[in-house]
């Protein structure tokens, strides 16, 4: 008979709606250490914008996933995938539950349903493919892969050059097709999981949340700290750490290109849309969730406990 999986914990939920001040509550009433699910607050120097003060603020707490990552470098979901993962069995095996709070729902759904065995992108192989393509043309590449992968070829249209060169990059790499690796069984999460939601009760009560917590991060000084980065000059907006919701808009407005109260309605009016496509996530999340009320966290952490205790 196998062992009992060990317990674990998410705790998702919109931009502002206050779970990780929920998390932090919980960590002074259970067993357990936090892991952070945001894409954001990997990236040292970028603190204020993510409301990483926040987090900081119980400086014996064990929290795993914060400042990994320099902004000038990128972050792959296998490689988050596989930093939780470590970061969990950690946790368990000191007798913890890992408490994984954040609002990177695709980093949530990675580790429930696994990766495909896919091989990592090869540059090389990839320009060969551009090269190609320049000579014959994407249509004659698609003939191609459909020959090669007739799945792949018929689901991928022939106008659609990144994923077929994507799909004609993975045969090259690994002389197995893309439909053939997809189909592979995945590696599933080994722990029996307890899905929170934290969110208000009404969408206006988070959208004047949303709009507070901005001019309070002004009032911080954002400005100067994505200033800090705009001087470094080897980041740009390309970059995933400056795409994020906030420091874009800043740096829009620090490189010229839109002025000082256009920077602050576009980061609030950015701000709402991701806390909509947050939601949008949570009312389709196909396991079991339990809602918590984000105003009131004594009855939340109360239901989080009775939940893990049964």
């Amino acid at each position: 008979m196998a062992p009992p999986r060990p317990q674990a914990i998410f705790l998702m939920g919109p931009t502002a709606s206050g779970k990780t001040k929920l998390a932090l509550a919980l960590r002074k009433i259970a067993l357990v250490d936090l892991i952070s699910v945001d894409s954001a607050l990997i990236y040292r120097g970028m603190d204020i914008g993510t409301a990483k003060p926040s987090i900081k603020e119980d400086m014996d707490l064990s929290h795993h996933l914060l400042d990994i990552r320099d902004p000038s470098e990128s972050y792959s979901v296998a490689e988050f995938r596989c930093d939780a993962l470590e970061a969990m069995e950690k946790i368990s095996q000191k007798g913890y539950i890992p408490l994984l709070v954040g609002g990177s729902m695709l980093y949530y759904k990675i580790l429930i349903d696994g990766l495909s065995p896919l091989p990592s992108s090869n540059p090389l192989i990839r320009q060969k493919i551009k090269n190609i393509a320049h000579k014959i043309g994407w249509r004659a590449l698609h003939n191609k892969l459909c020959h090669i992968d007739p799945i792949s070829g018929n689901r991928i249209h022939h106008n659609d050059t990144q994923r077929l060169s994507r799909a004609l990059e993975v045969f090259f790499i690994s002389g197995r097709t893309l439909s053939e690796l997809t189909q592979a069984p995945k590696e599933l999460l080994p722990y029996n999981i307890s899905t929170f939601a934290v969110a208000p009760i009404n969408r206006s009560l988070l959208n004047e949340r949303i709009e507070k917590r901005f001019h309070h991060m002004l009032h911080l000084g954002f400005e100067n700290e994505v200033r800090v980065l705009f001087e470094r000059g080897d980041l740009n907006s390309n970059m995933s750490s400056i795409r994020c919701v906030g420091y874009y808009q800043m740096w829009s407005y620090l490189s010229g290109i839109i002025d000082y109260h256009t920077m602050i309605y576009q980061t609030i009016c950015a701000t709402r849309q991701l806390a909509k496509r947050q939601m949008t996530w949570l009312r389709n999340w196909k396991q079991d969730i339990y809602w918590l009320d984000s105003d009131n966290f004594d009855i939340s952490s109360k239901k989080v406990l009775s939940i893990l205790n049964k």
